[in-house]
């Protein structure tokens, strides 16, 4: 199948590209792709100038996807744009760091997860806040101090480094500090689509709500003049910049209550995950369900590392019980999804992407790229499930798939039994 970029067909390039696909699809006589009439895609198409586009474009953009400048012969129908990204996102920039979320309000098709990416420099604090949505966090670069309190009053610092996560349910105040050398950057996904960074409720915005109408000589719960908190900032911090902590262990003995320590707390790491080698020593993934007793049932998430080699395609499947959030790390993708109608749509997926892939719909994920490509899956679930496409053909009886697919059953019987989770391009 021929892939025409967007600037590959400017110019006297773009006729010989498409000159060689007509001809190759004449030659067979057959057009290529979906059974949909007429057939689509530079492969089918026969009128030279119906693969051009004389402009105006925009290049550095049309490169970044290539599959909807020169869609593949299989896309059929109109499906919900999936694809956003936080490199075009608005940022919000303070001294201790920044913001800029992709939410439902930008990205129609995520109903069930909104995303934030955040920046906080050594010393950079996320001001002490809760928000009314579970958070899911993964730190893809430096290390980060957080602290948090339960409703039993019991509550838990720790450092979270490049790699790790941490989860805090709706209502826990809680806060995030960049340390040294370089600070740090993660991935926040609230289970709720519509829910916003920029509207939470800050821990000093209610201290100052209250003398405001309290007349007698104390703060409540204080003990203490409402003059003390006199200088409270009026406006919302939101990231500042603040100096260095100490040592972990000074503050985790500072915030020691009466009450002890979490038995479990809300932090989850990868140690702590499934960990399952799909495949190479290189390559895994990172799961976690409420069949794991430490982690709250808002929220599973999936680490998902492809093998460096390109070509590698995940497990063609769905998932029955969740919409799936992706956030893509490393490397290059292509992710086709399919959804009753029949619709099918690929699109492509760069680093500081945001995907989304509705529940039960089917997919999958490609490499495309020549590095190694890593991204997040998040479910707002406390249970994954998935159905493979492979898997339930291999278990349906080998005469009824035979009579379906128009296939022999020779070639049925070479079919994967054991569920693979990515498998490489099929190559004569």
């Amino acid at each position: 199948m021929v892939n025409v970029t967007r600037r590959g067909l400017l110019g006297a390039g773009a006729g010989g590209l498409a000159a060689a696909s007509v001809l190759s699809v004449g030659a067979r006589g057959a057009s290529f792709g979906n059974p949909d009439e007429p057939p689509q895609g530079a492969i089918n198409a026969k009128n030279l100038a119906s693969v051009t586009d004389p402009g105006p474009q925009n290049p550095a953009i049309a490169d970044q996807f290539p599959a909807a400048s020169s869609p593949s012969a299989t896309d059929t129908g109109v499906m919900e744009q999936f694809c956003a990204s936080f490199n075009n996102a608005s940022t919000r920039i303070q001294n201790g760091g920044w913001a800029r979320q992709v939410m439902q309000y930008d990205f129609q098709i995520s109903e069930t997860i909104a995303g934030v990416n955040m920046r906080l420099t050594a010393g950079g604090i996320r001001e002490l806040h809760w928000h009314l949505a579970a958070e899911w966090a993964f730190v893809t670069y430096g290390t980060c101090r957080i602290t948090v309190l339960d409703p039993a009053g019991q509550a838990y610092v720790a450092d979270v480094n490049e790699g790790e996560l941490w989860i805090f349910p709706s209502g826990y105040p809680h806060s995030l500090l960049g340390l040294g050398p370089d600070g740090c950057e993660f991935i926040l996904a609230f289970n709720d689509g519509k829910a916003s960074e920029v509207q939470y409720a800050p821990g000093d915005r209610f201290c100052r709500a209250y003398p405001a109408g309290y007349s007698g000589p104390e703060f409540p719960s204080f003990r203490v003049s409402a003059e003390a908190f006199s200088k409270i900032p009026l406006h919302d911090r939101y990231i500042f910049r603040g100096d260095l902590p100490g040592s972990l262990a000074a503050d985790q003995a500072a915030v020691l209550s009466p009450e002890g320590s979490p038995e479990k707390p809300v932090q989850l790491f990868p140690e702590g995950c499934q960990r399952q080698t799909v495949l190479s020593r290189r390559s895994g993934r990172y799961g976690a369900d409420r069949r794991q007793p430490q982690l709250p049932r808002q929220h599973i998430c999936r680490l998902v590392a492809r093998d460096a080699a390109p070509g590698r395609v995940a497990r063609v499947a769905w998932h029955r019980n969740a919409d799936e959030w992706q956030y893509y790390i490393k490397g290059k993708a292509q992710v086709g999804a399919f959804t009753a109608g029949p619709k099918f749509q690929t699109t492509n997926f760069n680093p500081g992407d945001v995907g989304y892939i509705k529940r039960n719909n089917g997919h999958y994920v490609k490499n495309i790229g020549n590095t190694e490509l890593q991204f997040l899956e998040v479910f707002k679930s406390p249970i994954f499930q998935d159905v493979s496409l492979s898997d339930w053909l291999t278990h349906t009886p080998t005469a009824m798939v035979a009579a379906t697919f128009n296939i022999d059953r020779s070639v049925i019987a070479q079919w994967p039994k054991d569920k693979p989770e990515t498998l490489p391009i099929y190559q004569a």
